[in-house]
């Protein structure tokens, strides 16, 4: 590519035809059709016109002499060119007025597309391309790049609030390992099996809240390795029971399991055993000492079974409840700082839906408990995603 040099006075060299903007060459190529099309329809006249004039004055007689009938056709041939060269000006005229008001609404619309996505591109994804009405086309773009804007602005959102709750995350494992660290180094503690402990369990929070936001991200990517067998529901609700009741044991917490349906399901059992233990842990959390979690297996609609984690324990809000799935949520801080990650309950409803089911959350509202149901296929009837 060349470049101006220093002391280049020639100025700047006119745009070729190429480059020429949408509407400019849309009324060039408009004014060599209708040019091209007026000089076909005059040389066509000329042409013709005259001949079959001359043909019908010997046909009809009257007895003109040669210099009247050339007269006569002399006088039609200027008329008939007057008239369409008259014609054909004005129709030219009109149709470049009118292609250079459309052209000029057309570039008017393209320019608005272009400067708004220059302005999404530098980060300001509120901007929205208002529709013109020049058509379906346009009108589909302008829905188009709005549709991006949106996405690319929740995006935007969500990796700004994903940064910031990982630094809250964060904090108080290391801030925990820091002071530990300073009051050894200081003698204030021993790294007697107390501290270790401490040490050790912060690190592990670290570790565990890294593979979690791994596996989150995984599977809403759709990367999720999952390799499904069929298995009948009450062995999978049973061997997550099981895994669970010495904590419950321990906690206090009555954890029944019932068994209502014979069928099986189509579920990668490490996969499938995270996600019962995710809520069984949620549950044991929010449920106080006395209190009832309840596994239960049952049919659902259109060949599916529901694997339903119902709790006797603090509830959640109506405000809260449409967020519970998000990463990192807070609201409720009975349902908070238990020493989990905060994604526990996203990892679970993108494993869900790896296995083409779903995963919901409802609640009567605080102090009513909640219930989580699973709803997958029977199997040999997944839906794949």
């Amino acid at each position: 590519m060349s470049r101006a040099v220093e002391g280049d006075t020639s100025g700047p060299r006119p745009a070729p035809i190429g480059a020429a903007g949408l509407s400019t060459r849309l009324l060039l190529a408009q004014a060599l059709l209708l040019i091209a099309g007026a000089g076909t329809a005059w040389l066509v006249a000329s042409a013709i016109g005259p001949g079959i004039f001359h043909q019908h004055l010997l046909e009809a007689g009257g007895g003109h002499t040669a210099g009247e009938m050339e007269h006569i056709e002399r006088g039609f041939r200027d008329s008939l060119l007057v008239a369409l060269g008259t014609g054909l000006i004005a129709a030219v005229a009109i149709a470049l007025l009118v292609t250079a008001w459309f052209s000029r609404r057309l570039q008017r619309s393209t320019d608005a597309v272009a400067d708004s996505a220059t302005r999404i591109t530098h980060g300001h994804y509120d901007t929205r391309v208002p529709t013109v009405g020049l058509g379906q086309e346009f009108d589909h773009l302008a829905d188009t790049v709005n549709e991006l804007a949106n996405r690319l602005g929740e995006v935007e959102h969500t990796r700004t609030r994903l940064l910031s709750d990982l630094a809250h995350e964060m904090r108080t494992p290391l801030a925990s390992i820091e002071a530990h660290l300073e009051a050894i180094e200081d003698g204030v503690r021993t790294a007697d099996p107390a501290t270790l402990s401490v040490l050790r369990n912060n690190t592990r929070r670290l570790h565990r809240l890294a593979d979690d936001i791994s596996a989150v991200s995984r599977a809403e990517e759709g990367r999720l390795t999952t390799h499904p067998v069929p298995m009948p529901t009450g062995t999978v609700v049973s061997a997550a029971s099981a895994a669970a009741a010495e904590a419950y044991s321990e906690r206090g917490v009555t954890l029944r399991t019932e068994t209502n349906t014979p069928a099986s399901v189509d579920v990668d059992p490490d996969r499938m055993a995270q996600v019962l233990a995710n809520l069984l842990e949620n549950a044991l959390h929010h449920t106080g000492p006395g209190g009832t979690v309840t596994v239960t297996t049952r049919p659902g609609p259109k060949d599916t079974v529901e694997l339903v984690v119902a709790d006797t324990g603090s509830g959640i809000s109506a405000t809260d409840l449409p967020h519970v799935f998000e990463r990192f949520y807070r609201a409720d801080p009975a349902r908070s700082h238990h020493g989990g990650t905060g994604i526990g309950l996203t990892i679970s409803r993108a494993i869900v839906d790896a296995h083409g089911g779903t995963l919901t959350a409802a609640s009567e509202g605080p102090g009513r408990g909640a219930t989580f149901v699973i709803r997958l296929p029977v199997a040999g009837r997944r839906r794949h995603r």
